[in-house]
């Protein structure tokens, strides 16, 4: 990672989580892969996190992990400093496997994915994501339990964010109390200083970039989001985020715009992410919301299974209605 690039991520920006498109025989639709990619540079994102959750972790079974890496740093290609991050899934070896391909692919970090490895002790979570980290920096993640996260005390927190390879950490338990814990256990940490907060709370966007943490050392905040929630309604996600830069700074103003946004982002985050069906619908949601932006042709999903919930249509359509002078 250069030196602008270590700088737009400690400063805070918005890093969508990269979805996956496909045509109506479920096979990767590059055009519009492509297309996705665009959108998210031309609505001011200012990185993109590719094979994660959003992209969909069976893409590794179809063999499409290095492809749809390959599409979006093909795209992204030179210019202003922008974040790649890609994510790492699996036992040791498949992560660093992984990391090797974003490496070979100019990735600047991976976001280190715990899910599927509830059986592993928090020892071996940490001497995994050391192992990844000798080969590109590592963001942590702290994965919600309703799909497939589980409990990282502060003091894993502390330990992680005390391997020099750590750069961030995603918050995204989907909990007040266990997020209080990840910054206080990274601000426990002689180099905590180093290591970027970044919020993956999607129902708690506004609330994670306006609080501040007193901490050891002093005041902790969250400077940006990693978000499946902003891989739709993009231009927004970058005017909130500004806003909330500002208010930061002491703008009354943004700090009033900002807040007034909150409850219109939960909302929101409800229906696209299907909360109503603890989040069956959450990927679909996503596609649905590009489908009708024109980015998308349909909501396909790699499982055929995997598709909108019943009602969910209906309740996009009523916040899109409700919120349209915003949601953009």
């Amino acid at each position: 990672m250069d030196f602008e690039t270590a700088a737009l991520l400690h400063r805070g920006t918005v890093i969508p989580a990269h979805p996956l498109a496909l045509d109506a025989s479920r096979r990767l639709d590059e055009e519009r892969q492509r297309g996705l990619t665009r959108y998210y540079l031309e609505a001011g994102a200012g990185g993109l996190a590719v094979g994660v959750h959003t992209t969909q972790f069976e893409i590794r079974e179809h063999g499409l992990y290095r492809p749809v890496l390959e599409l979006a740093a093909d795209e992204i290609g030179a210019g202003r400093p922008f974040l790649r991050i890609a994510g790492v899934a699996g036992p040791t070896g498949q992560a660093v496997a992984e990391a090797e391909i974003a490496h070979e692919l100019g990735y600047d970090a991976v976001l280190v994915s715990p899910g599927g490895l509830s059986d592993r002790s928090d020892e071996d979570l940490l001497d995994r994501s050391a192992a990844i980290g000798e080969v590109l920096p590592t963001i942590g993640f702290y994965l919600q339990e309703a799909v497939g996260g589980r409990y990282l005390p502060r003091s894993y927190w502390r330990r992680l964010a005390d391997q020099p390879s750590t750069v961030a950490v995603k918050a995204a338990p989907f909990d007040r109390y266990r997020t209080l814990e990840l910054v206080q256990g990274v601000a426990d940490s002689d180099r905590g200083g180093e290591v970027a907060l970044y919020t993956g709370n999607d129902d708690n966007i506004i609330s994670d970039l306006l609080t501040p943490f007193h901490v050891r050392g002093g005041v902790r905040r969250f400077v940006g989001g990693l978000l499946g929630h902003w891989a739709v309604w993009t231009r927004s996600a970058v005017e909130i985020l500004e806003d909330a830069h500002a208010a930061v700074d002491g703008d009354a103003g943004a700090r009033a715009r900002v807040e007034a946004l909150s409850a219109m982002c939960v909302d929101a985050n409800a229906a696209v992410f299907d909360v109503r069906n603890r989040f069956a619908g959450v990927i679909a949601g996503v596609h649905e919301v590009l489908r009708r932006q024109g980015l998308l042709n349909g909501i396909w999903c790699l499982d055929p299974h995997e598709t909108l919930s019943p009602g969910q249509a209906e309740e996009l359509t009523r916040v899109q209605r409700t919120y349209s002078d915003w949601l953009r």
